[in-house]
């Protein structure tokens, strides 16, 4: 080959945040929204789909102010000269339809909906740039009552998705609570009220001392670098340090607390009677304070959230493929947004509810080994002239509803029965010459053989013994297969 060919070659490269999907990540996906749309369909939401592209300024948060209006969302100029972007979420696209909609739908207007999303933002481990939301929301209801369902399907969602009693947590908080705490403590400037916000969301990871200093002239961590404060005065950080740690082991004790803090606001004393009133629902539907709690540090990121807010943290431990131990943190959220619908209708039209990170929850089961596909049951290939004879054995075996496939390689015996190992596959099917004359094949379960393997030392008596490995007549195949796989 010559150099210049060599130059043209391309680079095998990815996109940062835009992961290759492996057959393990995609079977959880479609594990967890099959599970989690069965909750939301339960609780009476029907499924909307409103497709990827909407247009620059439907999304709200994104207006086409520059040439090209890309700022966190991938966009594009369509034929008509009109700015469309890939969605960023399934709100926004559900905020649009119920608008454009209105005197045709039923309010509420309750719907779920599961797809990829694309945000044009840093990539991170388990952060990516397309990722699956599994969505619920509700349009057309105002009042703590719809929050504290929401707060519920959040919790039984978290259950469908694998996660025990004890093994998840649903934080909740109220943007008025916010708002009037930001009010009392006299922070009005945007810039300085989103340096507040962010350092109030760290709450969990520095604790009192890391998040004064965040407050303040800022903070330096172990390697030396500076984040810098919001540059709050003492009387100030102090407001917002009793606020952030109003938290209590119970929601009733939370509330409580907030209730009685220094210099609330007509807007927070809303905000928490509303949590009072969410609070008793909760308890209503057996929703307890390990599964729900009000926590003064949720802040949520999108700006359109104009009341209650939650967020769904996985609290389990897994080790990754590399022995890490590692957290899944949060993998859901929400929050009641009254003004979205109202961009396009000029009148209030309440909304709240709850997104599940599908793609996230996904990859880290898969990275912790907690998903592995079942790969075809393989029908080895031993004598070059009898293919159709092996073709017709995977075909019995597929038209039984047995994942198959015959080996198609070039590779002798050992390499066949490593490809299966690789692929995960659950048995083999081997058949020679020997097996063709008697009328039987030899079928070997792997995960048979893998369970002796644990309880055997002996390298003689496991050849003699082959665990896992027996003949049977042709005609009981399909039979002995479908009960090594569990297909019925």
């Amino acid at each position: 080959m010559s150099k210049d060919e060599q130059q043209q070659r391309p680079e095998a490269r990815k996109p940062r945040g835009f992961p290759d999907r492996t057959a393990a990540v995609i079977a959880a996906e479609r594990k967890l929204v099959d599970s989690i749309s069965t909750v939301y369909q339960r609780w009476g939401f029907d499924a909307l789909d409103t497709g990827p592209f909407e247009y620059v300024d439907a999304l709200g948060k994104f207006l086409p102010d520059t040439d090209r209006p890309n700022s966190g969302v991938f966009a594009l100029q369509d034929d008509d000269e009109q700015w469309i972007a890939l969605r960023y979420d399934h709100t926004a696209p559900l905020a649009r339809y119920v608008a454009e909609n209105w005197d045709r739908i039923p309010k509420p207007f309750r719907r779920y909906s599961a797809g990829p999303v694309w945000r044009n933002e840093k990539p991170g481990p388990f952060r990516f740039r397309e990722f699956i939301q599994c969505d619920a929301d509700s349009v057309g209801v105002a009042g703590p009552a719809a929050d504290a369902e929401m707060i519920a399907i959040a919790a039984e969602a978290m259950e469908a998705a694998g996660a025990a009693k004890g093994e998840y947590i649903i934080r909740v908080n109220s943007r008025q609570i916010l708002d009037g705490i930001m009010e009392t403590a006299g922070v009005v400037d945007p810039a300085q009220r989103g340096a507040v916000l962010r350092a109030l969301d760290k709450f969990d990871k520095f604790g009192v001392e890391g998040v004064t200093l965040l407050l303040g002239k800022g903070r330096k961590d172990e390697s030396g670098d500076v984040t810098q404060g919001a540059g709050l005065a003492a009387n100030q950080i102090d407001v917002l340090i009793e606020f952030i740690t109003a938290r209590s082991v119970t929601r009733a004790e939370t509330v409580r607390k907030l209730a009685n803090a220094t210099g609330m606001t007509r807007s927070g004393a809303q905000g928490v009677a509303e949590l009072g009133e969410i609070d008793a629902i909760l308890s209503a539907l057996d929703i307890g304070d390990d599964a729900a709690s009000f926590d003064p540090s949720i802040v949520r990121g999108l700006e359109y959230y104009t009341g209650p807010v939650f967020e769904a943290e996985f609290l389990r431990e897994f080790r990754d493929a590399d022995g890490n131990v590692m957290r899944f943190g949060s993998v859901g959220g929400g929050g009641r947004y009254d003004g979205l619908v109202a961009r396009f209708r000029g009148e209030p039209a309440p909304a709240t509810g709850f997104s599940v990170g599908v793609s996230r929850l996904a990859a880290a089961m898969a990275a912790s080994g907690e998903e592995k596909v079942q790969g075809p049951v393989l029908v080895l290939v031993l004598d070059k002239d009898q293919l159709a004879d092996y073709a017709t054995l995977a075909s019995d075996l597929r038209k039984a509803g047995v994942r198959a496939e015959m080996y198609l390689g070039s590779s002798g015996m050992k390499p066949q029965m490593k490809y299966a190992d690789r692929r995960n596959s659950p048995a083999i099917v081997i058949v020679g010459g020997n097996e063709r004359e008697k009328g039987v094949v030899t079928i070997k379960d792997l995960k048979a053989g893998a369970a002796a393997a644990k309880t055997m030392t002996d390298n003689d008596a496991w050849r003699s013994e082959r665990p896992g490995q027996f003949e049977c007549p042709r005609s009981e195949m399909v039979a002995r297969i479908k009960a090594i796989t569990g297909v019925s």
